[in-house]
This record gives C-alpha cells, structure tokens and sequence, in this order.
C-alpha cells in the first residue's frame, strides 16, 4: 500500500527515533535513595548497617584537578576547615537511638501547638449587571448584539467570544465577521470599557461594530453595552472538583499553612530543544491546544514514540489527550503534560501553599535528539523558561479579573511569599536544575568558565526572580562531582557525561561508615563500541560516529564520585550566600555535598534545601542541624510515609519543623503508582481537607481521576496523595503525617528568613536572647514585622496580630515577650511577662 507519509514527514521519523533511543538511554530517570526504615524510635539503631572493620573511608588523591580547592576569598582558616570537610568529613548518619527519639518527640511536641486562624478566600468579585472593567468580562456570560456569549481570556483584556454553538465571533476578509468552529488569532479581541460601552479590537486594528442587525469588523469602534445573562455555553476545560473556599490568613503576617512542593519543572515543555516533551502547562485557547500529543507521536498513532515506550515500559499509547486522556497523563507516562495549570490550580485548591518551579535543561541530551525548537544551552533555555512563569502568571491573572488577582504568585523573597500566602494564594518560587549552569562545564578536567562568568550569569538569573539552585544534576561539570546514575541507565549517563567532558565519571570502591551514604551503585557493562550492548544503541552510535572508548569498569559497590567541590564550586556557594539564596545539595557526589556543608557551616548559613531525596543519610542530619528544609522526592505513598518516619528522628530542636515533597514531575520522574481500590484503607471520596475543604475526584474532559486507581496521573491528584498519606498512617499516624505536611511552608519560609540572615527564634534557642533593656530600646512603635524580625530574630509563635518571643533578666533566664501589631503590621505595643 502507498504510503501517506510525505518526504518531509519520513524524515522526521527516522530522525525522531534514532535521537529518541540515545536520549532514552540517558534520560532523567530517578533512581530513589530509597531512606526506607520501617519505623524510628525503636528500631533506628538497628536499622544502620555493621560498620567497615577500619571504620572510615579515606581513599583521597590530593593530585586531582577537582578535588575541592577553596576560593582566594576564604580566611585560611576557614579554608583549612572545609578543606577537612571534603577529605575526611564522616560518611555516617550520627544520630543515636535515643537522639532519633527526643528529636521525633519534639516534633510531636510542636503539633500539639496553637494554629493560627484560618479564613475562607475569595478570587472573584460578584459579577455585575455591567462589567465593572475590561478584565471582569474574563468568564463571564453576557449579552452582545442579541447573542449570549461567554468571554474566555487569552491575555489580560483580550477575549474570545464564545457563543451557545459553540463557535467562535471571528473578524474575516473586510468587514466580514464569521463564526468559526477553532479559534485563531482573528477571533481574539482586546477589549475596553469606554464612557460609550465596550469596544472590540483585532490586532490588526479593525473595531467589532454592528449594521444593521449583523456584525462586521470596522476601522471606526462599535460601542456594545454588555449586560449580565444567562444561558451561554461553557468554554470547554479541565475541571477542578474542590468545593470551598481557599484558606487565607487573618493577618498577611502570621504563621502559614500549607503543603510545599519544592522540586517541579512546570516549564519542561521548553527544555531538550521543545520537542521532547508533548504538551504544555497552558494555552491562550485552553485544553485542546494545550494537551496535545507530540506530532512525531501523532503520525505514528502512539507507535513510534521510542522515548515514552522506552521509559514507561508501554510499547505504545493512545495519542489522542484532551477530551479522552486515555494512555496520558500517567504515572509513567513521562514524555507527557503533567502540570496544566488547572491541575496545579487543584493542587493549590487543595491545600498546597508554595511551589519551586525548576527551570530545567540538559543541554547534551538537547543536542543529540534530532529535533528542536530551542536552543540546548542550558543558560538561554533557562532564562526563556523564566520567561514562560510570567506568562503563565499573566494569562492566570487575566482568568481571574486583571493583573495581580490570580493565584499564581512568583516570589522573590520569604515576606513576600508569606503575604501572598495568607492572601490564600501560591507562593511560586523560580529556581535552576541544570545540568551546565553558568556554562560551567569541563573538557578533559579544564573548566571553560571562570569567576567573572559565573558572577555575571548568577547575577542575570538572580535578576529574573532565581532564588534556589543546585549547581549539578545529571554530568560532572567544573563546579562539583555528581552523584551519578544506578542501575542500567548509569552506563549510558556516564557514556553522556563523556560525551560533554571528554571524561567518565571517576567512582571508585567506598566504605562509608553507615554502609549507604554513598553515591550511585554502578554496573560494570562492556564497552559501546561494538560490544555485546544493545544492538539498537550501539548502531546509533556508530552512524553518529561518536567514538565512544570502552567504559570504565568500577570496583565492588558501593561507589563514590572522586570529585568534589571544585576552586570555582566554592566561589559559586559563596555567591549564592552573599545573594541570600537557597542552595540546593541535591545530584552533588557524596564528596562535594560534605564540603558543601562544611562551607555553609563555617558561615552558619541556614539557606539549604534538599528537595528530592538526591541527598543521603550523612547529609540530612547536617542540613537539619543548619536549619534547612528537606522535601523528599514524592514517589509512592508508602514509600513517602517511611521516608517521613524516619526524618522526624532527624529534626533539629532548635527550629520550627514541617515537611515537604519533591514532585519532580515534568522531569522524567515516575509519578506515584495507585495501592489499588481493594485495599481496606484506601481513599474514600469526598474527603475533607485544609480548613474544611471538599475535595471529590478530579474530571478532564472525558476522564475521571481515582488516586486509588490511577496513582498520581497528574499533579491536580497531590491532594488526594495526601490523603493517601493519612489513610496510611491511621487515625492517629495519619493526622500527624499531614498536621507535618501542612506547616511545610511555614518551615520552608523560616529557613529561607535564616537566609536573609534573621536569627533563629530566642524561646527555642537561649543562647539567642537579650535583655529585656536591650527589648525596650531595639523595638520602636510604628515598625513593621519585617524590620522587628530582622532586628530581634524569629517569633516563636505568629498568631494573628501577636508575635511572642523570649528575653532574660539577670534573674530570669526565659521571660516571655509579646507584641502586637496592627493589621497592617505595624509595632503597637510590648509586654514582658
């Protein structure tokens, strides 16, 4: 039979499958540093493995281009320090039984704690008879020229109007006006509130008039006069399935709650050239133009989509999203949308608060895949997703009434993420996961970037809003040593990482003193250039002609990254303390995460986050002891709610406490897979959540969603995950599982005000207070809560318009301080006792 495929649409496959399988073969696949004990307080000693017969790791070559070599910046002592901390810094988790037990009960302690008061929102005014402005029209139904029309935004006062056929008032050849079945750029129309009415523009600068009792398109305005009815036709798209209103704050200061996501790539959809990922987080014309399959996995019905068949074990899929979603979103299926907005609009209506959007890229895997719309620069492909957060924050904003008034909310500092929060919105928080930042990769171990490069790329990314950052994920690079990649996939990432350096990664045999705080376990494979590898992978290989020498072949695991923190790694971390950010440990090699630490130690700098379980045992304790903020990767519920068990033993007294999760979906990262309908605790719908919510299963298009069934298909299901969680944990494990979740962004706005350099609070750290004398003549009426924080340290509690602290006297060695504010948050009074 003929074939129906043009030239242009072959070339396009074959292209398309020989760069999806070596993509595949090193793609972004997690590989879980699985903390799995299954309980804390009595069984924590047990659970650590027998110790090595010399009890240490010390295998070091000082000769190495990239072991850590500190900044010229650094006092020589300080250097001295963290240079131990990257040699000889203990690979062990130091916590005792018994810490592991004091430190779970003063988290239990803290839960029984006084929350603050939540209110319901609201994001919509009651509409008027007349819209009040031209961005109030966005989904409202309204009369024009005898028509009920339903007004779907596209930007901020630029509309579609949608009529009761479904069709589109589209401006055509002239002065003719049609209705058509698709929207188009014609059928968008900037809208304005005049003394006169309301008039319509195209872009090409033809007015919406009437003659007679027909519409044409003009260049002088017609003046409409809309009036509130019923009876349009609703513009198709996802549903959100949550009844109640949002929780707010009482006051735009005190305590928050709400769960935090700290590791998403929203804007993924860009990242390895634009055509690797199939679908988008939103589009100007809604669901159907946004959820749509990659046009490589159109043209082959879902059958040549080597990429997702490779990494979610389907051979093929039902290519056909928005209104069926048949095969995708799934757990599995990683090549496809997982973050439409009105599935993160369910996630934030379900209680989750704060949300780290990623900007991803490797740009090795960019450059191998055939095709593309981007550039594969890590640095140009980051900035470009940056801009796509605005966007998106733009196009919400014109959804929900004008600029300003959507939920979506980036953030650049924690007084701003806290006010925005108890505003009943989402934080968004824009941070970097790539795998060359500042172009700082190596060829044969030479850095080509140096310190003013660095400087000036960390300054461009902090000026568009970066506030959290690692500095390596998938390869080695000139900053630090990654951690690499286990199992089957490592072989083929490493033969990447060669492919970007020159080098592979140097893991050799390691003995850490806890028998897990190690880097990824390798497999010793033979070589790609001819060997007994798959046949497919090593054809590709040679028509590439890349010239792959054999791999190495590594010692008895466990394996450890020789590499460290580099000379430029250190600079990049004091950079990024002296821009107050939130430095990220996650994907370094075991090696360069110590020396890391130790850097941020000798500073005492609170500003760490690990967000998704890319760190190890050794490290949790420290970053805890730092005041950081740990969000393990989400995966499974069972597996997440082992993970938790056994952080609470790691929880440092001296700081505020709440959990968090990585989603890392969008990033080629398994979403968690269902427990199945037949289990006795499973999740029953409607459920309740955050101040009383209604939460029932989530409808797209065709669709219905059932956690217990599908898993995390998508991210609009992260509420029901957290009510897996509580099913998990029982009546009372359950409550305490999620009371931890829900003062997740309050413990992540802590840590980041640390960073800012406020001190920690003085009730749960003495040596923190001052004087009552020193109280009177540092807190003056009238100063804000931001300046009162940054001149005395944290409260202990935030409640309302009443924060609490602790002073001393020559006597007293604890005397409780209260202040009020007013609602505006300004100074009105102190009392001491």
């Amino acid at each position: 039979m003929k074939s129906t495929h043009t030239p242009e649409k072959l070339r396009l496959l074959i292209a398309s499958a020989l760069g999806t399988v070596l993509v595949a073969t090193v793609a972004v696949v997690p590989s879980f540093r699985f903390e799995d004990t299954t309980s804390l307080a009595d069984t924590y000693e047990a659970s650590r493995p027998v110790q090595a017969d010399d009890g240490h790791w010390h295998e070091h070559d000082p000769a190495r281009k990239n072991d850590l070599s500190q900044s010229d910046e650094m006092q020589a002592d300080v250097q001295a320090d963290v240079q131990a901390g990257a040699t000889s810094a203990s690979t062990t988790d130091p916590t005792t039984a018994s810490e592991a037990r004091e430190n779970a009960a003063y988290v239990a302690r803290s839960r029984t704690s006084k929350d603050p008061e939540l209110l319901p929102a609201s994001f919509t005014s009651p509409r008027r008879t007349v819209p009040e402005s031209r961005y109030a029209v966005a989904g409202g139904c309204y009369a024009l020229n005898g028509q009920k029309i339903t007004f779907r935004a596209t930007d901020l006062g630029v509309h579609l109007l949608y009529t009761t056929r479904r069709t589109f008032v589209t401006g055509n050849l002239g002065t003719q006006v049609i209705l058509a079945k698709k929207p188009t750029r014609l059928a968008e129309w900037t809208t304005q509130r005049t003394s006169k009415g309301f008039t319509f523009r195209l872009h090409d600068g033809r007015y919406l008039a009437t003659r007679g009792k027909t519409l044409v398109a003009t260049k002088a305005p017609g003046y409409f006069q809309l009036r509130r009815t019923t009876g349009c036709t609703s513009y198709p798209e996802v549903q959100v399935n949550v009844q109640g209103a949002p929780h707010k704050g009482t006051t735009s200061y005190q305590e928050v709650r709400g769960y935090v996501d700290a590791h998403v790539h929203g804007m993924a959809f860009e990242f390895l050239g634009g055509s690797v990922h199939c679908g988008r987080p939103w589009h100007k014309y809604g669901p159907e133009f946004a959820l749509k399959d990659c046009l490589d996995h159109e043209m082959t019905g879902g059958k040549g989509a080597l990429l997702e068949s490779v990494l979610s074990g389907e051979p093929a899929h039902d290519p056909v999203g928005w209104p069926t979603f048949k095969d995708w979103p799934a757990p599995k299926s990683l090549t496809h949308e997982g973050t439409y907005y009105k599935w993160t609009e369910r996630s934030w209506r379900g209680g989750q608060r704060l949300l780290v959007n990623l900007l991803v890229e490797n740009g090795k895997l960019c450059q191998i895949y055939p095709l593309k719309r981007n550039s594969c620069d890590d640095m140009k492909s980051a900035k470009l997703q940056a801009k796509d957060m605005r966007l998106l924050e733009r196009y919400i904003d014109a959804q929900y009434g004008g600029p300003g008034k959507g939920w979506y909310r980036i953030v650049t500092s924690p007084w701003q993420a806290r006010k925005v929060i108890n505003e009943g919105k989402l934080a968004v928080v824009m941070g970097v996961e790539v795998s060359i930042p500042f172009g700082c990769t190596m060829k044969l171990d030479v850095a080509q970037c140096d310190k003013a490069s660095i400087t000036r790329q960390l300054d461009e990314l902090y000026d568009l809003g970066v506030r959290q950052m690692e500095l390596v994920n998938k390869f080695d690079n000139a900053l630090a040593g990654v951690a690499g990649d286990e199992g089957a996939i490592g072989p083929l990432v490493n033969a990447a990482n060669f492919l970007e350096t020159g080098t592979f990664w140097n893991m050799a045999h390691c003995e850490p003193e806890d028998g897990e705080s190690a880097d990824k376990a390798q497999l010793a494979l033979p070589d790609l250039s001819g060997g007994a590898q798959d046949a497919l992978f090593g054809a590709l290989v040679k028509v590439a002609g890349l010239g792959l020498p054999a791999l190495p072949l590594y010692g008895t695991p466990l394996h450890c990254n020789q590499r460290g923190l580099t000379d430029l790694g250190s600079y990049a971390v004091d950079l990024m303390m002296s821009r107050k950010m939130l430095i990220d440990p996650d994907h370094m090699s075991v090696k360069a995460r110590q020396a890391t630490l130790t850097q941020l130690e000798q500073a005492n700098y609170s500003g760490v986050v690990s967000s998704h379980s890319w760190s190890t045992p050794d490290a949790y304790p420290r970053i805890y002891k730092l005041g950081g903020f740990v969000a393990p990767m989400a995966g499974d519920s069972t597996g997440f709610y082992e993970k938790w068990q056994r952080h609470l033993g790691w929880a440092d007294s001296r700081y505020y406490f709440g959990f968090g999760f990585g989603a890392d979906i969008n990033g080629l990262a398994e979403q968690a897979e269902p427990r199945g309908a037949a289990v006795k605790n499973k999740v029953n719908y409607p459920f309740t959540g955050i101040n009383g919510i209604r939460i029932d299963k989530q409808v797209s298009g065709k669709r219905t969603y059932d956690i217990n069934v599908d898993g995390v298909s998508h991210y609009g299901l992260y509420p029901d995950w957290v009510e897996d969680l509580r099913r998990i944990g029982g009546s009372e494990n359950g409550a305490a599982i999620v009371e931890d979740m829900s003062r997740g962004a309050e413990a992540y706005l802590q840590t980041w005000e640390r960073a800012q350099g406020v001190k920690a609070d003085s009730c749960r750290n003495p040596d923190l207070r001052r004087a009552t004398s020193t109280w009177k003549r540092s807190v003056t009426r009238g100063m804000t809560s931001t300046q009162l924080i940054k001149a005395l340290g944290q409260p202990y509690t935030r409640l309302g318009t009443t924060y609490t602290f602790c002073a001393k006297t020559s006597t007293r060695s604890r005397v409780p301080v209260s202040v009020s504010l007013s609602p505006g948050g300004r100074v009105l009074s102190t009392r001491f006792g």
